[in-house]
């Protein structure tokens, strides 16, 4: 060890690095994890997954108490008002909470934090803040930043990104959304129930690329009827921005007269890509890919010995709980252990109300492999949601017809996001539908729903 400044230095400290330095702690590994933010946790903790999620929240606690919804329970409000800048500080406490704890484990299981942007100089030395470190493993865990629109520049005031759309100063009575996929439709879901009017521009054909075909269908109606203005087919050709407003031209994806919208605010938001910019990987003997990610095997290995990558750097989805599962299999690896992430079962979720989630195959990538059974149960036949009144979207179950095991799982449901792992479990262990069909579920729950679709896969639903 007199050789080697840590057994493991994870570079980036968001929901994969900060989980594989503190898995690689636990096994007994001298563990350093590099970051250059203020704050541990990653683009997710401070400008991600938990800022969204607490507007989320918040949001439509407001919609409920200011549109009148309660009424039809017997909850009469009047006068109910926003006051975003408590909206927002209530966002930074949890943000706080959650990113000081991370400092906390960090602590507890002895992960040094070594503040400032890591550098390669050598396959096994990284330089931090002027001083060089050597290490046996290194980790890279950098995550993903928001991609660029070409010839659109964010100004973080009237052209946001992601970051910015989490902290507008005031309520814009115009958003336009560049892009339809998970970020976009969330964040345009918090400022519509805060008064904005909405509208969704999207390049391809549906909003949601990647989701199920059925899904994507009943997500785009459902927005639709909350007051979403969603153009599909339809491609952004200029922003520009004067006196205060923002003026987006747009055109036909497939080509014809372009048209303009006036908005007081732009989000831009048609993905991300992965930070490997400034880490010096010629150096280490690294190459990326067409993609700009970090190739590696199945043990999360790259090309160069000791060096290894997980989360939003290497292919697949760009989801925090990958990149979690990925850092504890990759600190197992390291340590001599077994570490597998099934990347066939990670459920994806997208938390507007209804919430959206799926695990496993589309319907329609299932049907290239062969042939399969369909269940569905609509969640207006759920007693719960029916008693709730959340009664919008449904449960999908996908099977193959031969085998009977579950292929994938669509949800569209106030609890998606929570039902879903009821799914993800079964898929683990391979459960066919009779399988979830044939276990007891609480009565009366949202779950139910799935064990109906289960049942609808062999035709013999009860509830419809």
């Amino acid at each position: 060890m007199a050789d080697y400044d840590y057994d493991v230095l994870v570079i980036g400290s968001g929901p994969g690095g900060y989980v594989a330095a503190i898995r690689a702690a636990q096994l007994g590994l001298k563990t350093a994890c590099v970051e250059g933010r203020e704050t541990l946790g990653g683009t997710c903790l401070n400008v991600g997954c938990i800022p969204s999620k607490a507007l989320l929240h918040s949001s439509e606690i407001f919609e409920e108490a200011h549109s009148g919804a309660l009424a039809k329970f017997g909850i009469n409000i009047t006068g109910a008002t926003l006051d975003l800048n408590q909206m927002h500080a209530e966002k930074a406490l949890a943000v706080k909470e959650l990113t000081g704890g991370i400092a906390f484990l960090f602590k507890k299981n002895k992960v040094e934090w070594l503040k400032g942007y890591a550098a390669f100089t050598g396959t096994d030395t990284v330089e931090v803040a002027g001083q060089s470190y050597r290490a046996k493993n290194i980790i890279i865990a950098t995550g993903s930043s928001v991609t660029p629109l070409p010839g659109v520049t964010v100004d973080q005031d009237i052209i946001v990104d992601s970051t910015g759309a989490l902290a507008l100063a005031k309520v814009p009575e115009h958003l336009v959304v560049i892009g339809g996929g998970v970020i976009g439709l969330e964040l345009g879901s918090v400022w519509r129930r805060l008064g904005a009017q909405v509208t969704v521009v999207e390049f391809v054909d549906q909003i949601l690329p990647g989701f199920d075909g059925e899904v994507r269908k009943e997500s785009a109606k459902l927005f639709k009827k909350q007051g979403f203005d969603i153009r599909i087919s339809t491609k952004v050709t200029g922003v520009s921005v004067a006196d205060g407003k923002a003026t987006v031209t747009v055109e036909p994806a497939a080509g014809g007269p372009s048209e303009t919208i006036v908005a007081d605010a732009v989000l831009v938001s048609i993905g991300r890509r992965p930070n490997t910019d400034g880490l010096g990987l010629d150096k280490a003997g690294l190459a990326v890919n067409a993609r700009g990610q970090i190739e590696t095997g199945h043990r999360f290995e790259t090309s160069v010995p000791g060096i290894w990558a997980i989360g939003d750097v290497i292919p697949g989805p760009m989801l925090a709980h990958k990149a979690e599962d990925e850092g504890i299999a990759c600190a197992e690896n390291i340590a001599g252990l077994t570490g597998i992430v099934n990347h066939d079962v990670i459920p994806s979720v997208v938390y507007t109300m209804p919430e959206i989630a799926g695990v496993g195959l589309t319907e329609e990538a299932a049907k290239e492999r062969g042939e399969v059974k369909v269940g569905k149960f609509p969640m207006m036949a759920n007693s719960r949601a029916k008693t709730n009144r959340d009664t919008d979207g449904f449960v999908k179950v996908i099977a193959d017809a031969k085998t009977d095991r579950v292929l994938g799982v669509w949800i569209v449901a106030s609890l998606a996001g929570t039902m879903i792992a009821e799914a993800v479990l079964g898929m683990e262990f391979g459960a066919t539908s009779e399988d979830i069909a044939y276990t007891c579920h609480a009565h009366p729950t949202h779950a139910e729903a799935l064990k109906e679709a289960a049942m609808a896969v062999q035709g013999k639903p009860i509830h419809m």
